[in-house]
Formats: structure tokens, C-alpha cells, sequence
């Protein structure tokens, strides 16, 4: 029999664009055969709505969906259930989420599938929340000595409050450029580059709309090399890919507007480089627990050629631009047979945590 299949894709997120692309990717290139598959839009306001015709997808609007709004209940073996009625839709067997970016990439979006008992695509609630955090990731890397750029980490409340210190105590740390990020935010939303004094506070301002934790780092001249990753306790990692990016930094514009952007696959890299790279990618997503799948990203600093690892994301785009299934393409593993694995991980993941016991009596 099919397997019921639910994208979840939308959500309240600074992403939301991007999730619509990526699930229109995933849905077309799902085994229509093998599954039946519930498209489920997850609007800005944060009210479900499904099942989505594939059509709709890219240019969802709820008001074309008034009659179709959902509820997945957060109890085991949960259905899924018309809000008009409460009738039964479906009992969903797995369930990918494509929400990128904070209510859907952050671990709170798992806690609901975890509520449910349903198995779900990707990395668990901790392992989600850690590489949705950039901090709390920094930290986590730094415990594991892992290589990473200098860095300082600040509070908007901080900045609201004390900006000449904050400035100061950055400056201190820091010689310019310095990249000024939020902490929880993806595709580079709020991202900005600071040159000077009047540049950081502008940087720390921008990003401060995005988040209340600031992630701070010096600003390298770098290449920057990525790679896939794909398993649940023994993972494999693919070749590695270089983005030569059209803007001054991989920015959200380089990467998905302006379309001059540049993957470079496979990345030029010494076999020694490769091989730390690939070294470093799983050492990587084995310290927060990853699974199902991931990209990590690196720095290769020009002039010294010192690698550095930049961050994990846990749930990487799936539009046709996008890294992630290039670069498994790349090794051999085309977007069909990758999609049927990472179902086959979710499953796997949640027999494993069946096995738990949880009556103590």
C-alpha cells in the first residue's frame, strides 16, 4: 500500500518564500507511485491548510483555502483532521517538513510530530534547536574543538540599552570586517557586513529585527565550501561544492534573487582538504545529534588557507538552486532515490525511538 506522506511547507517564518519553493521541488520529484502525498501549507498566521494542489503551491494564499483549514492533534497516532467537520482525512505514515527558519526548522515544529508519535524527516527537537541557534551551535562546536572564526555574541537588549559599549567591547575583540548576524534565522535573513562604527550599529540594529541573540564574527576573506550530509548514526558525507557568490557575501539576495550566484562542483580542493572537510562535516553533525540530513558549510581562509567550519543547517533548501540535492546528485544519488532515503531514515529513527521505555510502573 502507499505510504501517506505530508510536506509541511509555509509556516511564520522570514523564509516562508523559500519553503514554497523547496516543497514544489520535493513534491515533483516524489515517488507519486510509491506514496500518496498531502501537500500542507502552514499559512503566515499560522492556521493549516490542506491538502494543497500542486499547482497552488508556489503561489499559495489561504483565502483560496477558507474550506480546507487542518489540525494534526498533539496525541499519539494522531489523524489528520478538517477544522469545518472534524472529519478524518488521513493517517499520516511520515511527515517531511519543509519549513525553514524559525516554527519549523527551530524544534518546534518536531516537538508537535514528536507529540504525535508520527516519524518525521530530519534532525530530532535538540539536534533542530541547536543548529537553528547559532550561539548555542557555536558553543556546542567549541566544546567538541572544532575550528571556527573569533567571534563575540550579544543581547539587542544590550544594544538597545548600551550602544557605545557594546561597540567598543566588539572593537576590542574584533578587527574590522565584521559580520553581524542573528542568531535564530536562515538563507541569511538579517545578515550584514560592517566596515566601520556607524556600519556595526547599523548591523547590529538589522539584525536585531530578526532575533534577540546577535552573533558576532570577524570577517575573513574566505571561499566558501559546502557539503551534504545524509544518515542517522553513521552518516555519509558528499563531495564537497564551492559558492561563488554575485554579491560581496552570500547574502539572501545572492542566493536566491539575482541568479548570478556560482555552485562550483566539484569544489577545487586538494585531497587533503577534502578529506578534513569531510572529516569535520560528520564530526560536526554527529555533536548535536543530528539526523536524517543536514548541510554543513566551511570557510577556507584565502591567504592562509586555514579551514574553517562555519555552521550546520539542519534542514537545508530543496529548490532548484539549491545545494543540498546538487551536491548528492554530484555523488551519485539523484533527487528521487535521495527523497526515498530520507524517508527510509525517518522511519529508522522512529523504530529506534520506539524502543525507549517510558512506563516506569
Amino acid at each position: 500500500m502507499k505510504k501517506n506522506i505530508a510536506v509541511v511547507f509555509g509556516g511564520r517564518s522570514g523564509e516562508y518564500e523559500v519553503s514554497l519553493s523547496s516543497a514544489a521541488a520535493i513534491i515533483a520529484h516524489l515517488d507519486h507511485e510509491q506514496y500518496h502525498i498531502w501537500p500542507l501549507a502552514v499559512a503566515k498566521d499560522g492556521k493549516w491548510y490542506g491538502p494543497i494542489r500542486e499547482d497552488d503551491i508556489l503561489t499559495f494564499k489561504p483565502e483560496n483555502y477558507d474550506e480546507h483549514e487542518v489540525v494534526l492533534l498533539p496525541i499519539p497516532s494522531a489523524p489528520l483532521r478538517r477544522v469545518k467537520d472534524q472529519a478524518v482525512l488521513v493517517h499520516l505514515d511520515v511527515v517531511f517538513p519543509i519549513i525553514h527558519g524559525t516554527y519549523g526548522e527551530d524544534g518546534i515544529l518536531q516537538g508537535l510530530f514528536e507529540l504525535a508519535s508520527l516519524p518525521y524527516v530530519g534532525a530530532g527537537v535538540a539536534a533542530s534547536s541547536v543548529g537553528m541557534d547559532k550561539i548555542l551551535m557555536r558553543k556546542i562546536f567549541t566544546y567538541h574543538h572544532l575550528p571556527q572564526v573569533k567571534f563575540v555574541t550579544v543581547l539587542r537588549s544590550q544594544v538597545e540599552e548600551k550602544p557605545e559599549d557594546i561597540l567598543l567591547m566588539i572593537e576590542q575583540n574584533l578587527p574590522y570586517p565584521i559580520f553581524v548576524k542573528p542568531a535564530n534565522a536562515g538563507s541569511s535573513v538579517g545578515v550584514s557586513k560592517a566596515i566601520d562604527q556607524s556600519s556595526l550599529l547599523a548591523a547590529l540594529k538589522e539584525a536585531g529585527k530578526y532575533d534577540r541573540k546577535l552573533l558576532i564574527e570577524e570577517g575573513l576573506d574566505v571561499r566558501e565550501i559546502e557539503v551534504a550530509v545524509l544518515g542517522n548514526d553513521n552518516p555519509q558525507v558528499s563531495i564537497a561544492g564551492e559558492i561563488i557568490a554575485s554579491n560581496d557575501f552570500y547574502d539572501y539576495n545572492a542566493k536566491y534573487i539575482d541568479n548570478k550566484s556560482i555552485a562550483q562542483i566539484p569544489a577545487q580542493l586538494t585531497d587533503e582538504q577534502a578529506a578534513t572537510i569531510s572529516i569535520l562535516a560528520k564530526e560536526a553533525y554527529q555533536a548535536i545529534d543530528c539526523a536524517g540530513l543536514a548541510r554543513v558549510d566551511f570557510f577556507i581562509d584565502k591567504a592562509t588557507g586555514k579551514i574553517y567550519l562555519n555552521e550546520i543547517n539542519t534542514l537545508p533548501g530543496f529548490t532548484e538552486i539549491s545545494m543540498y540535492a546538487k551536491l548528492w546528485q554530484y555523488s551519485g544519488l539523484d533527487m528521487a532515490k535521495l527523497l526515498d532515503r530520507l524517508v527510509a531514515l525517518a522511519e529508522e529513527r522512529f523504530n529506534d525511538r520506539c524502543k525507549n521505555i517510558i512506563d516506569f510502573r
